[in-house]
């Protein structure tokens, strides 16, 4: 890949970034651990996966003005038309858009090509460890969502079972379980050793929540009774 044409498909994915936790430092994050992979991995196209980890989040906008869309689909298109309106060969396209559109992780699509679970494996590890929490937390602070939510008798609920999103929601839905979806073996040995700042850190706010409120509707309530006494005395 040339500069010019890395610098074309540079400045359509700037054009098309938006929130903080998937702006052009993911994105940069993502390209320089798949070529980190990519050096362990025989007959990769650098063409196509330079492309493909450049314009993977091309769709985030238009997931979050309407969350029913899927933004690897809707990216993988605009990928596609924009490298054909730009004169890149139609198998080119075609490679990058089906890298695009298999990457994210809800999505029961597979990756098949070396190429896209490059891509899935980078894009995966940027939400393990302590960036992961970090961007989880960035992008929960974005849309206005909690750390945590109660459990009916009003304890700090883990996440586990929780319907309602929150910080702790999605790490037991998602973060927790990130370390054994990996294609590569590179990208698995990346994850497992960022795997216990995220543990660590899960952990500990847990527990700290969890010592704020464990017995402190009681103090609470007791401290008001209190106050109560001592008015009706007077």
């Amino acid at each position: 890949m040339t500069q010019k044409m890395y610098e074309l498909l540079e400045g359509y994915m700037l054009s098309c970034m938006g929130d903080s936790a998937h702006d052009k430092e993911h994105v940069y994050r993502v390209l320089y651990i798949a070529l980190q992979i990519a050096e362990t991995e025989p007959g990769v196209d650098k063409d196509i996966l330079i492309a493909a980890c450049l314009l993977h989040d091309i769709g985030r906008r238009e997931q979050f003005e309407n969350p029913e869309l899927c933004h690897a689909l809707v990216g993988a298109e605009k990928a596609k038309n924009f490298l054909r309106e730009n004169g890149f060969p139609e198998e080119f396209c075609q490679q990058v858009k089906e890298c695009i559109a298999c990457h994210r992780f809800r999505k029961a699509r597979q990756p098949q090509t070396i190429e896209a679970k490059i891509l899935f494996d980078a894009d995966k590890l940027d939400v393990c460890g302590a960036m992961g929490i970090a961007r989880t937390l960035m992008y929960k602070g974005y849309v206005s969502e909690p750390l945590y939510c109660l459990q009916a008798d009003g304890s700090i609920s883990s996440g586990a079972e929780d319907e309602a999103p929150s910080f702790f929601e999605e790490y037991k839905r998602k973060l927790e379980g990130l370390y054994t979806r990996f294609y590569t073996q590179t990208g698995a040995k990346l994850a497992a050793q960022r795997q216990k700042a995220a543990v660590d850190f899960y952990q500990s706010l847990y527990e700290e929540a969890d010592a704020a409120y464990r017995g402190g509707k009681e103090r609470l309530q007791k401290c008001l009774h209190e106050v109560s006494e001592e008015k009706g005395g007077e």
